[in-house]
């Protein structure tokens, strides 16, 4: 970029103190969690934006794309940086769109659907919620920090999915708003199926600047933690709870020892050798819960009521791709696929995985309900990296055996294994950004 481009960018902004050059703030704001893949890591690690303009409205934001592309600057969007896959990190330079500062919630509607700014937190939506007597269906580990243009745009599913599958899911996304990059960009609403044109898109085909996300009635939640001798004994009692209706849950996460073996701040609710699961389930429930779990060989080793996102500990923290950098924290040499099982042939892919790869490949399981609205085993396991070959093999492998793999070793939308099968992002991307100069070389596809 010349000085004249950050001159007219910056113009674009009521206050130029919201465009930010220095370099040390810029590479910061050009990061995401790539790193949690040694592939990403070794790609991306020396790619940053030139700048960062950081709008707070619509309007600023229909500006900035204007002058973007009359001078053909790339632009990349940021939620809050919380992606594991590079979503957010440029490839060819330009400028990071920071859409933090669009985090208004406009209102919650009678009927549980939250308006918001893409730069809203999830943490302080489902706080807010709450207290309006609804809650998220589902939200990443990273909660806290993440925003929910940034799930949108590059996640799937999480904590809740076990009830309320994940984002394309059951209308949870009821409308977006998008700002196309066109010579004169324009604003587009996307309702009902429309939305899957731009979900998990990683922002290649227009700027998310507006949502509706339908809520749920809020449940009085508690967490629970049993302890199994063998995992094969904890994905049986886990997998009765959460395909069984009569249980009111929020998450199920299972875990092969030895993963809590890395959870050092909670090493008391964990028993050595031993699998883990973790539960969120109605408060109401929590003594039945206990006595099964009890009646089926487990040790409760936590019982407690769930006080919301402040709750210590927070059981959540451990769970989805939290699990990862525990793992990580570990031992570096952990790094982790994302999979989903078969829930039919379930157990003889663990066998044979293990078989093949045994202590390399860990799992650890997130049940979660799909389109259909059947519960299936989701999985996130925890796999040892020694080469990108061997990597890869792993993912034929579980491919060959029915066990899909969406990778996340790949920085493109169709590379992770969630892009639409009519191909309707790509189609989208052609109306919105002919000249391909949103997140440029993240929708392989296009051309």
């Amino acid at each position: 970029m010349t000085e004249a481009d950050h001159q007219a960018v910056s113009a674009c902004l009521a206050d130029p103190t919201r465009y930010l050059t220095n370099a040390q703030t810029v590479q910061r704001l050009s990061r995401d969690f790539y790193w949690y893949s040694p592939v990403l890591k070794a790609l991306l690690d020396d790619k940053t934006a030139e700048a960062v303009a950081q709008p707070i409205s619509i309007e600023e934001i229909t500006a900035t794309l204007a002058c973007c592309h009359a001078r053909n600057i790339p632009v990349t969007a940021r939620g809050a940086g919380t992606g594991n896959y590079g979503q957010a990190i440029p490839l060819h330079g330009g400028i990071v769109l920071d859409l933090a500062r669009m985090d208004a919630i406009e209102e919650i509607t009678p009927e549980g659907v939250a308006i918001t700014g893409p730069g809203t937190r999830l943490g302080v939506l489902e706080t807010h919620a709450r207290t309006l007597g609804w809650e998220l269906r589902c939200y990443p580990s990273t909660v806290a920090k993440a925003s929910v243009g940034g799930f949108l745009g590059g996640g799937s599913g999480g904590i809740g999915s076990v009830a309320h599958g994940g984002l394309r899911d059951f209308e949870t996304v009821r409308f977006i708003d998008v700002v196309t990059m066109e010579p004169t960009p324009r604003l587009i609403h996307h309702a009902g199926n429309q939305v899957h044109e731009v979900i998990h898109s990683w922002g290649t085909n227009g700027i998310i600047v507006r949502i509706g996300l339908a809520l749920t009635p809020a449940v009085d939640w508690a967490q629970c933690a049993v302890a199994f001798p063998t995992f094969a004994a904890a994905y049986d009692f886990s997998e009765a709870i959460a395909t069984q209706d009569t249980w009111t849950k929020r998450l199920i996460t299972t875990f092969e020892h030895p993963i809590p073996a890395a959870f050092a701040p909670i090493v008391n609710i964990t028993r050595p050798g031993q699998a883990l699961i973790f539960f969120m389930i109605a408060a109401s429930q929590l003594e039945a819960l206990q006595a099964a779990a009890e009646a089926a060989g487990g040790v409760v080793t936590h019982a407690a009521p769930y006080q919301g996102l402040r709750t210590q500990p927070l059981l959540s923290d451990y769970t989805w791709n939290h699990t990862t950098l525990w793992a990580m924290k570990l031992d570096p040499e952990y790094t982790y696929l994302q999979c989903g099982f078969s829930p039919t042939e379930v157990r003889s892919q663990f066998a044979q995985l293990k078989q093949k790869y045994g202590e390399d490949f860990l799992f650890h399981i997130e049940f979660m309900k799909n389109g259909t609205g059947a519960v299936i085993p989701g999985s996130i396991p925890i796999v040892r990296f020694s080469t990108v070959a061997r990597l890869n093999e792993m993912i034929d492998f579980c491919r060959s055996i029915g066990v899909f793999v969406a990778n996340p070793h790949s920085n493109n939308v169709e590379g992770g294994g969630r892009y639409h099968p009519d191909n309707i992002q790509l189609i989208t991307k052609q109306k919105y950004d002919p000249q391909n100069l949103l997140n440029p070389g993240k929708m392989a596809t296009f051309s």
